[in-house]
């Protein structure tokens, strides 16, 4: 046999060997721990939801997920991280319409690139933005602070979790429709920016329900408007701010990533696991308490995120970066 037949035989039983050696690795994996990176600090919104999910894969893995908190510069130093890790599946990075959508518009320059840098495994979550205000100021819904923002503008201040974070990038968002500016104080993360929002040294917020309807019902703030398309059947008495006339429709979305290269019979094997834990009737019946949607099997397709990030770069982000005055 000649070397160049040789080769073409070499060639042939690799490509004959590819679906094979796929399938054996995704029977092997996982044989170690995993590790989930979740890019905030611990206690948020989406820490919360990636510590129940992160259990449900577990579960259906059969090996530990372990919740590693990398926080830091709005999510940005967490998926650094896993740009940077091996592509084997052993670690997952949590991405949100923060990291992946605002952070576009309110940075200069990304680490990484929202579309190309990762694979997506599945999405994880949605939820609805609410415009929450502390409980003294004398305004009931979003007409009447309209009215309060253009009288006081001028004193007035909005928390967020950070520079880049959906509570930032849901507030610019609103102020940018409703044609005002306003004083951002970013915090380090939801739990400092809500305390003082219940302690009244900020105005307002606009926060995911995930947190905000505890503080909500134990009236420590008030709930202004949904600022999603449709209305939260825990709080029916606030209303959308497409009913009053904006047009929003704002809703958080969380998703599971992994490096780039990663073979796709892992991501495969992750997004199953994926599928079995929002599937968990307990798990289903936890987030709606607290307005989360888990998505549907169709939904679940990494498809689903990879066209998200590419609508809201689409959509908001020239229209955010022309307010340059929230680039960091």
């Amino acid at each position: 046999m000649t070397l160049k037949h040789c080769f073409a035989a070499l060639a042939a039983s690799f490509l004959l060997a590819g679906p094979l050696a796929g399938t054996a690795l995704a029977q092997e994996f996982p044989a170690k721990p995993v590790t989930l990176i979740v890019p905030f600090p611990a206690g948020g919104p989406s820490d919360a939801l990636a510590r129940s999910i992160a259990q449900g894969m577990a579960a259906d893995l059969k090996q530990t997920v372990v919740v590693e908190n990398v926080g830091g510069a709005s999510g940005t130093i967490g998926l650094a991280k896993l740009l940077n890790a091996p592509a084997d599946g052993y670690t997952m990075g949590f991405g949100t319409i923060g990291t992946h959508v605002a952070n576009a518009a309110l940075f200069k320059k990304l680490p990484y690139d929202p579309i190309t840098s990762f694979a997506p495994v599945g999405l994880a979550g949605t939820a609805p933005l609410l415009l929450v205000a502390k409980a003294a100021l004398p305004v009931s819904n979003l007409k009447e602070f309209v009215a309060y923002a253009e009288a006081n503008k001028a004193g007035m201040t909005y928390g967020s979790a950070g520079v880049g974070s959906i509570s930032h990038y849901a507030c610019v968002v609103l102020l940018s429709t409703l044609k005002q500016n306003i004083t951002h104080v970013p915090y380090r993360g939801v739990a400092p920016a809500m305390n003082d929002l219940m302690g009244g040294h900020i105005d307002f917020m606009c926060d995911q329900s995930t947190t905000a309807l505890p503080q909500i019902a134990g009236g420590k703030i008030k709930a202004l408007a949904v600022l999603s398309d449709k209305p939260l059947p825990q709080l029916p008495s606030v209303a959308t701010a497409a009913s009053a006339g904006y047009d929003m429709n704002i809703r958080s979305w969380n998703a599971l990533f992994v490096a780039k290269a990663t073979p796709p019979a892992i991501v495969k094997r992750l997004n199953e696991a994926l599928r079995a834990a929002v599937a968990d009737p307990a798990l289903v019946k936890q987030m709606q308490a607290v307005g989360v949607d888990l998505p549907s099997p169709e939904a679940l397709q990494p498809a689903t995120v990879t066209e998200l990030i590419a609508n809201g770069l689409e959509k908001d982000v020239p229209a955010l970066r022309a307010r340059g005055e929230y680039l960091d």
